[in-house]
């Protein structure tokens, strides 16, 4: 399944696939069209995993402050007919080698354990929770990950 998978930049044109995307996985959490656009229009990474046959079965984004040393992935899901099959960890590691801060942050919905899980073996922690931070009334859970300054991709302290 893995070469069958391509992960590359999104753009304005992949809206629509991407609202339907956010749609199927995040259900009432999901952004609406204009959070969507905003986010190919104006974020730093925006990719996207697609099928051989050019179907979009992934998207994450994520944004740098330099400032203050954070980056933020602000999302990535993958389509339900396509999880548990490493797609969610290759956009992950794509995203965080475009993310080249000390700090990286993300927030994950409290109940996806299989999320929190991936992010802990990639270096993530909580470090704190936001109560009924979601739509649905949800507790987001904001985790860190803390990278050696100088340091590529994955080099954690």
């Amino acid at each position: 399944m893995r070469d069958e998978i391509d992960i590359r930049p999104a753009s304005v044109r992949d809206v629509f696939a991407v609202w339907a995307l956010e749609r199927a996985c995040f259900g009432p959490d999901a952004w609406g069209l204009l959070e969507v656009l905003a986010a190919l229009l104006t974020a730093r990474v925006r990719l996207k995993a697609v099928t051989a046959d050019e179907r979009l079965i992934g998207f994450t984004t994520g944004e740098i402050n330099a400032r203050e040393g954070v980056a933020w992935i602000a999302t990535l899901g993958v389509h339900p007919q396509f999880q548990r099959r490493g797609i969610g960890r290759r956009l992950l590691g794509v995203v965080e080698a475009h993310l080249t801060a000390p700090k990286l942050k993300l927030t994950v919905c409290a109940s996806n354990t299989p999320a929190i899980s991936l992010y802990e073996q990639f270096g993530y922690s909580q470090v704190s929770r936001l109560t009924h931070y979601y739509t649905s009334g949800e507790d987001g859970i904001v985790m860190e990950k803390k990278r050696r300054v100088g340091s590529g991709a994955g080099k954690t302290d």
